[in-house]
């Protein structure tokens, strides 16, 4: 099993080609961003992690901005977002993106995105919540066209184009793998649709053979090959034994957080998690 680790990427924390260089030496396999455009400063959507809302979400930098940094300064290290806020995104400038990206970089991009929970947010950029869902799985599938057609078109209720050119195609065919954030039923069975991977957030009532299996019954039920899916866990916990029965249950990659803080910080930790990673 894969060890990446997580990091909110800001001006504040350590620089983002260091941290990539470190991670690949050590033998970390991928390093994945999170992404909020803005936090508007009514403050009314909660905060799922509690009640206080942390600094760094509204100093992230842009993940594909940070991304290629971190792909310049290293040579095997996936470049992953976690999550990409799709529906707030122009589907086609996005495309552009992630093929720039991927082709850059040898073909490391993994493409992790989410639906969002910040209304005031997702509002900012024309997007309504009840219909975030559906406004993002039409993103994904133009993309997908830009991506493997070489005159790509798409209609639907929100997104629409005619015949269309558009290049770099990615280097990762058909397109790098789209793993999609969230624990629902409703989640699994948007990786099962459009997705190539399954994105679920570690808590302590994560069991992952319970979720391997309900992923595989929603495989089969579509007619889907289990072997074109992954499953990659959001946060896990940085303890040897439950990263073992991760392994055993058939997860493909676990990522680690690390904090938003000074150089010499996070490498302390890292110092730690290192192990972790071989």
């Amino acid at each position: 099993m894969e060890i990446g680790a997580i990091i909110f990427a800001t001006e504040y924390t350590i620089p983002i080609d260091e941290l990539a260089r470190e991670l690949e030496q050590r033998g970390f396999g991928s390093l994945v961003l999170p992404e909020h455009t803005h936090i508007p400063t009514s403050r009314i959507s909660p905060w799922p992690g509690g009640a206080e809302l942390p600094r760094e979400y509204s100093n992230t930098y842009d993940p594909f901005v940070a991304l290629s940094f971190a792909a310049a300064a290293t040579k095997t290290l996936k470049l992953a977002t976690g999550i990409c806020l799709v529906a707030q995104r122009d589907p086609i400038v996005t495309a552009k993106s992630v093929a720039s990206l991927d082709v850059l970089s040898g073909g490391r991009v993994i493409f992790g995105i989410g639906g969002g929970w910040n209304v005031e947010e997702m509002n900012h950029h024309g997007v309504e919540y009840k219909t975030r869902f559906k406004q993002l799985r039409e993103h994904v599938l133009a993309m997908k066209s830009l991506w493997t057609e070489e005159e790509a078109s798409y209609s639907g209720d929100f997104v629409n184009f005619g015949p269309t050119w558009c290049w770099p195609k990615p280097a990762q065919k058909p397109h790098p793998p789209v793993i999609i954030g969230g624990e629902t039923d409703y989640t699994i069975n948007r990786v099962i649709e459009f997705g190539d991977g399954w994105l679920p957030r570690a808590s302590p009532n994560f069991d992952p053979t319970e979720g391997m299996k309900r992923l595989r019954l929603a495989a089969d039920k579509a007619g889907r090959d289990m072997s074109s899916l992954s499953v990659t866990v959001f946060r896990a916990p940085p303890d040897a034994q439950v990263l073992e029965s991760y392994a055993q249950a058939g997860i493909a990659r676990s990522l680690l957080m690390l904090p938003t803080a000074d150089r010499d910080t996070v490498l302390r930790l890292l110092d730690e998690y290192t192990p972790l990673a071989g």
